[in-house]
């Protein structure tokens, strides 16, 4: 059996006599110098790890009660390492049920975020309808009085909504503000209702 000198690699001068590392080649191509080692050298990968009296003294204890014949010190050993498995597949399956658990939550969540979003939808579409009705209950209600007063104060409504789009055009106001491009946005609406208002009277 070669020795760890020998195994290391480690060779003796023949005109020295000394022990010499010899020279070996880098993986990038550089060459490693030639390096002298003392008697009883022992190779980084044969120098025995540090254990603590501790380890030493937990390794030391047997693992199967003193006494124990072979046969049943074999049998305890695949016993204890199956049981060790268990625990691995029973955490794994654990770990699926989990998963499909939260999977079945999230399918759950965005089904009823759906609904909620078509039925707020629905409340919607209906409080506009409501909203209409109301209005149009509302002018039926008016009297004439009550329509030519409203109308005057939707004309002159347009009359300034008409100023500031001519402002805007010529230039004159060069940074409209949003309320101000909201109401020229809005002239066909006023002028729909001045219409439905009008229509109201000559009825």
């Amino acid at each position: 059996m070669a020795s760890a000198l020998e195994r290391s690699g480690v060779v003796r001068d023949e005109k020295t006599g000394e022990l010499m590392l010899p020279a070996t080649q880098r993986p990038d191509g550089t060459w490693r110098k030639p390096r002298r080692v003392k008697d009883g050298y022992i190779p980084q990968e044969e120098v025995p790890v540090y254990e603590t009296k501790g380890t030493q003294w937990l390794k030391s204890i047997p693992d199967h009660p003193i006494g124990l014949s072979p046969a049943d010190v074999t049998k305890m050993r695949a016993a204890k390492a199956g049981n060790a498995q268990e625990p691995e597949q029973t955490a794994a399956s654990k770990s699926a049920k989990k998963n499909a658990k939260r999977k079945e939550k999230r399918k759950q969540q965005q089904v009823s975020g759906n609904k909620d979003i078509g039925s707020l939808a629905d409340s919607v579409s209906q409080v506009k309808l409501s909203t209409e009705k109301q209005a149009a209950q509302d002018t039926e209600n008016l009297s004439k009085e009550d329509i030519e007063k409203k109308l005057k104060k939707l004309r002159k409504k347009l009359r300034h909504t008409e100023e500031l789009e001519e402002k805007i055009d010529k230039g004159e106001i060069k940074n409209p503000e949003k309320e101000q491009l909201e109401k020229v946005q809005n002239k066909q609406k006023l002028i729909e209702e001045i219409e439905d208002l009008e229509l109201e009277l000559e009825d």
